[in-house]
């Protein structure tokens, strides 16, 4: 049995299939991380996008408290600071690209 069905099995759910669509999400992204004998900067930062998006959506959400809301500030900056950290240097050398072909015309 692995982790993953430990915790289905801790929680008192049979399947997957009872989850709602934001713990499936979740518990599919955990699943293909546990997959990987090693994670990319891409596997990361996707990662940090879909827990950015997780986080997006409680905050859209009606159903929890203001108060909650306001402690998922720390983990959002925290997820949004590493995607752009792990996509500085692309948009870096995209920006120098863009400065030496102006140069060029």
């Amino acid at each position: 049995m692995n982790i993953l069905n430990k915790i289905l099995e801790k929680r008192g759910i049979k399947d997957t299939n009872e989850l709602d669509a934001e713990e499936k999400q979740q518990f599919e992204q955990w699943r293909v991380i546990l997959a990987k004998e090693e994670l990319s900067t891409e596997d990361i930062k996707e990662f940090c996008k879909t827990q950015c998006e997780i986080i997006e959506n409680k905050w859209k959400s009606f159903d929890i408290l203001t108060e909650r809301k306001s402690e998922l500030i720390a983990p959002y900056t925290i997820y949004k600071t590493l995607v752009q950290a792990i996509e500085s240097p692309k948009k870096g050398r995209e920006q120098l690209e863009q400065y030496l072909n102006d140069l060029i015309k």
